[in-house]
């Protein structure tokens, strides 16, 4: 299998991930897939957590409840983390929501928990913008009534017997966050209310009482507190445990820590209470299993046939391990359920009693196919001749299915599941399975001239559903390929670098820009690569031909282009295009690829962004660059004209430094680059010799002495919320205006802080050594400013300058302001 985590919990590749759980007795492994299964026929109840981004669920906890209580939980989010930093590469943006939200999905198969998102697509409305410390500036910019609305309906289809949002609605939390749970809250009366969106009762929705709602405390304001650290002899740890085994999948944040066995409690404040409870016991009112749900109805027919049914349940939880012994058992329970539903639908309960229970039948009855599937044994293979595929190309499926039982299983059937102008073949009769018999059935799939681009929050384009029939019950369940089939135009078009800056102080007689050109179809395909300029430019070559043989094959052309002398300050759009077979294709593919997730792709237009404005720098400046792998400054400026060198980690350790009139560290660079701490004293030689060094910032959590890795003493702002300006238009007042560093080359106006993107600063250092000099002071509004977004201190002959101002961001977004100023940092002590 391609991805760590794909299916089912397995003890092994939870242990391959927490390397300190602690194991009971390893001579007999417990089934962990068949009692993920089983488990959760002790309860009725559902339980959603809901947060504002990947790996705001409460895991532990989450782990307790659906793990150890076998409650139904979910974690609703909002948006996609797309605003966050990328602690694996380079991607940002909808790339890096791709990413988080892949992340989030391995995560929660671990720990039991299904997730959801209120954010459908890339750039969605509810999308992460970056940091924000009020939750109506969040919902001014999601829009508060789409946000609430997606809420609403979640509830009313999930139907959570609780819900706890993951944070308070206090100061010291993300915006976001707080958010999210001001929506929460309101939800508890609201999507019971059929005059609060009506028309999704129209749409055949029913109200929903949500049964209680708690916030998480501290131990002091608790209403119900709940030990949660107990070892779990199935998973060989602690819930705890399992929640950081899940935490390990966020990689892209760098989650999930090595933890003990050892106590730990989950405070929770009861907010909200729509039943009769008699003690402070999380679900202290609610229905918990079919036997309370007898007591809870008049209907004594239906009473009975409650009670008859959760003792078999119990019955099936008992025979735990056995499989054999099981299957027939859930089979008769989940005929049972069907009926018992039907009986239900056409019984004189009140409404609200009615849905309530119909729900949590479907429930049972969703649960129940699950165990009879592990029960069964019955194992899935699915092939196909590529993952990828283009519109109108014909592949094979091949889906194999083996009885991996000791009996044999009947009417054994496999059907595809596509979008609807898919052509394939129908359902394919497998008819009866022995025990350790495999068979094949084949599928020839077609896909539409027409078809849809692959979509990364899409449902899946191919799915296998297999069905048998057992003591005279149909049982069907779905199973997922391997890997994510997708949907891709026949040429990727990817031109490098995809943001131009053109200098015009000095206009550039040549840009090199390269356009890569992939080839996703199974045939051989004849380009010809051109690009589409602005009025004025031209470029060498005009057009340049590519032939690509076979799928994958890539192929890149050079370009030279020339800007006309007399560029005219501004934005302006360049577009590389591909066309072959009378098709033009201008779109790139951005490939997503990481072992711990599946493959993910996002598509969007081949341009490239340009901006031309003035950019002065020193002649004969020469910078080395630390690339974090975080950022892509070096590369911008390098495209606008500067002399910059990326140092490797050999060049750290025993190149000449000094040939650098400044050296520059990406973005967290100190959790990027080991070898910079390795290095530290070097970089510091290289300052007291003469040197001028520009350090990037890094988090409170990144490696960093506040003592001794900068020259003096530099502590990093905590808690991180409290030290940032999210406000990208917050006023900046530049203290020393007369200073070198807003003089030379450029001469920095408060036009250079206009325009501004996501945020101006974050991790403001906190203290620092009265060697460090301020120049800048800037706050968000109401709040005390920070002056510490801009420290430099000489250090011997040379200078060390720290910058926790969001150059990166500014860059990328070609802020021409970001540019200058950050000329004017890493200019500072050239010759003037």
């Amino acid at each position: 299998m391609k991805r760590l985590w794909y299916g089912v919990l397995s003890i092994l590749l939870v242990l391959s991930i927490l390397p300190q759980a602690v194991l009971g007795d390893s001579r007999e492994q417990p089934d962990v897939d068949l009692w993920n299964a089983v488990k959760p026929l002790d309860t009725t109840v559902t339980f959603l957590n809901t947060g504002a981004h990947p790996d705001d669920e409460r895991s532990d906890f989450l782990a307790y409840l659906s793990r150890g209580l076998g409650v139904k939980t979910a974690s609703m989010i909002a948006n996609r983390g797309e605003g966050g930093q990328n602690a694996i590469g380079n991607e940002l943006g909808n790339g890096l929501g791709i990413i988080r939200s892949n992340e989030m999905i391995e995560a929660a198969k671990v720990n039991g928990v299904k997730a959801y998102h209120l954010s459908d697509t890339t750039s969605d409305a509810i999308y992460d913008f970056g940091f924000s410390k009020s939750p109506e500036e969040t919902l001014e910019k999601w829009g508060e009534e789409v946000t609430y609305s997606r809420l609403i309906e979640f509830i009313r289809t999930y139907q959570p017997d609780v819900v706890m949002p993951s944070f308070l609605d206090v100061d010291s939390q993300h915006g976001h966050h707080r958010a999210i749970n001001v929506l929460s809250v309101k939800a508890f009366e609201d999507a019971a209310d059929p005059t609060v969106f009506p028309e999704q009762i129209e749409n055949g929705l029913e109200p929903w009482q949500i049964k209680k709602l708690y916030l998480p405390v501290s131990q002091d304001e608790a209403t119900v507190s709940i030990e949660i650290g107990d070892y779990d002899p199935i998973y060989g740890m602690s819930y705890p445990q399992l929640g950081e085994a899940s935490r390990y999948l966020h990689k892209s944040q760098g989650m999930g820590r090595d933890i003990p066995v050892e106590p730990r409690q989950v405070h929770l404040k009861l907010a909200e209470s729509a039943v009769q409870e008699n003690s402070d016991d999380l679900f202290d009112g609610i229905p918990y299993d079919f036997n309370a749900w007898a007591d809870e109805i008049s209907n004594q027919g239906l009473s009975e046939s409650l009670r008859s049914l959760q003792q078999n349940l119990d019955r099936i939880v008992e025979l735990y391990p056995n499989r054999g012994a099981i299957l027939p058992e859930s089979q008769k329970a989940l005929r049972d359920v069907r009926k018992l539903s039907g009986k239900v639908a056409s019984s004189k309960l009140d409404q609200a009693t009615k849905n309530d229970l119909l729900h949590k039948l479907n429930l049972k009855e969703e649960q129940l196919v699950e165990v009879s599937r592990v029960a069964s044994e019955l194992t899935v293979d699915i092939t196909i001749d590529s993952y990828v595929l283009t519109q109108g190309e014909q592949a094979k499926v091949e889906v194999t299915v083996t009885n991996e039982g000791n009996r044999k299983l009947h009417h054994v059937e496999a059907e595809l599941l596509t979008p609807e102008d898919w052509e394939h073949e129908k359902a394919v009769k497998l008819k009866h399975l022995k025990p350790g018999e495999s068979k094949a059935a084949s599928f020839n799939v077609t896909v539409p001239e027409d078809a849809e681009y692959f979509e990364p929050y899409a449902e899946a384009a191919i799915q296998a559903q297999l069905s048998f029939k057992e003591n005279g019950v149909d049982t069907a369940f779905v199973s997922d390929l391997d890997n994510t089939v997708s949907v891709l135009p026949e040429l990727g078009v990817t031109p490098d670098p995809v943001n131009i800056t053109v200098n015009t102080a000095d206009v550039q007689e040549k840009i090199p820009v390269s356009v890569k050109v992939k080839n996703y179809d199974d045939a051989t395909q004849k380009a010809e690569v051109s690009l589409k300029l602005p009025e004025g430019w031209s470029s060498e070559p005009e057009s340049a031909e590519v032939n690509l043989e076979e799928r994958f094959e890539e192929k890149s052309v050079s370009f030279d282009l020339i800007p006309p002398s007399d560029v005219e300050e501004g934005e302006f759009t360049i577009e590389a295009i591909a066309e072959a077979n009378g098709k033009m294709h201008n779109t790139t593919v951005q490939e997503i690829k990481y072992e711990h997730i599946n493959d993910s792709y996002y598509l969007y237009p081949s341009s490239i962004n340009g901006v031309a404005f003035e950019l002065l720098k020193p002649e004969n400046l020469k910078v080395g660059y630390i690339d974090s792998g975080f950022d892509t400054i070096a590369d911008s400026f390098i495209n606008a004209g500067f002399d910059i060198t990326k140092l490797t980690p050999e060049d750290l350790a025993s190149a000449d430094l000094s040939q650098y009139d400044t050296i520059v560290s990406g973005i967290r660079a100190t959790l990027g680059r080991e070898d910079l701490l390795a290095n530290n004293d070097r970089i510091k030689e290289y300052v007291r010799s003469g040197g001028h060094f520009v350090m990037q910032y890094v988090t409170a959590s990144d490696p960093w002495d506040a003592e001794l890795t900068a020259p003096y003493r530099l502590k990093i702002g905590t808690p991180s919320i409290r030290w940032r300006v999210t406000d990208e238009n917050a006023q900046v007042t530049v203290t020393q205006p007369d200073h070198p560093l807003f003089n030379y080359p450029n001469n920095i106006t408060d036009g250079d802080w206009d325009n501004w993107v996501q945020e101006r600063g974050l991790y403001f250092p906190m203290d620092w050594d009265e060697r460090f000099e301020t120049f800048v002071s800037m706050a968000d509004p109401g709040e005390d400013p920070f002056t510490s977004g801009i420290l430099m201190a000489e250090y011997g002959e040379g200078t060390y300058l720290y910058t926790n101002l969001v150059f990166y961001r500014q860059i990328g977004a070609q802020v021409p302001g970001g540019y200058r100023i950050f000329a004017n940092l890493i200019s500072y002590g050239a010759d003037q």
